[in-house]
């Protein structure tokens, strides 16, 4: 069965709908759950509006999601096919009311995303891709257009580094990469950086789950682009009980080493 990803994309703007209208609330409450991380009403909603939408779009594929994550690896290591879901990634940029969150929704198909959505609430623009099938953005004013990874690159390396979770493994990067520009992004946003072309590379040396990076992967690599762990390999989903992501680097330009930085 194929998917067609317009009816993944309603079903994120959907989900971003359900977002706006807690966010638009005089007051953001949010919970703190077991890993210290935010919850907040928003993500419930989308939470519960994605699965509902894609349990009707493929009924025999299971769904994962950030919010509904305690499944044991020996129930998922049977799946060959799942959707991947993070509702609302960004929440501290959520509470902080900056814009910069995101609804994240990928299809994992053995253990790679071959298809990723993610769509920005606040300015309404929606990324998607895969490899093999190209990367598009699309806003509500402008008809989509496809977008592709900067192959070349400037006397400026322009560097994607996360709004809250900078810390000294970035430094030490931006240290060691030549003459810079960092632009600080929230959420799966850094990778669509990449992904259009508007920054070289995002290293990340800190914590990442599986829901935050898998369709912001696959838009990456539809635009031809790459999302590789310390060791090279491409970033890979559901091969282990845990869901935090190993280190890796995002980038467009392969005429850098960006690896032999991080090491």
């Amino acid at each position: 069965m194929t998917v067609d990803e317009t009816a993944v994309i309603a079903i994120a703007r959907a989900a971003a709908v359900a977002i706006l209208e807690v966010y638009q609330s005089a007051t953001l409450v949010a919970e703190t759950k077991t890993d210290q991380s935010p919850l907040t009403e928003a993500d419930l909603r989308a939470h519960h509006l994605i699965v509902a939408r894609l349990a009707t779009l493929t009924p025999d594929w299971p769904v994962l999601s950030e919010e509904a994550s305690d499944l044991p690896f020996a129930t998922r290591s049977r799946w060959s096919r799942y959707w991947l879901i993070d509702p609302l990634d960004g929440t501290r940029e959520f509470l902080s009311r900056n814009g910069e969150f995101t609804v994240n929704i990928a299809l994992i198909e053995g253990g790679r995303p071959v298809l990723g959505v993610v769509h920005v609430p606040v300015s309404g623009i929606t990324y998607w891709g895969g490899a093999g099938r190209g990367a598009w953005r699309v806003s509500q004013d402008e008809p989509a257009r496809n977008i592709q990874v900067r192959a070349q690159l400037g006397e400026i390396i322009r560097v994607a580094g996360s709004r809250s979770h900078r810390g000294d493994s970035l430094d030490l990067f931006l240290s060691r990469v030549g003459r810079n520009e960092l632009v600080s992004m929230g959420s799966s946003l850094k990778f669509c950086l990449i992904a259009e072309g508007a920054a070289d590379v995002y290293p990340r040396l800190g914590p990442t789950s599986e829901w935050d990076t898998a369709a912001a992967q696959a838009v990456v690599e539809g635009a031809g682009g790459a999302v590789l762990t310390l060791d090279g390999d491409p970033l890979r989903y559901n091969t282990k009980a845990e869901y935090l992501n190993p280190s890796f680097v995002a980038f467009g330009s392969r005429r850098r080493d960006w690896l032999a930085l991080l090491r």
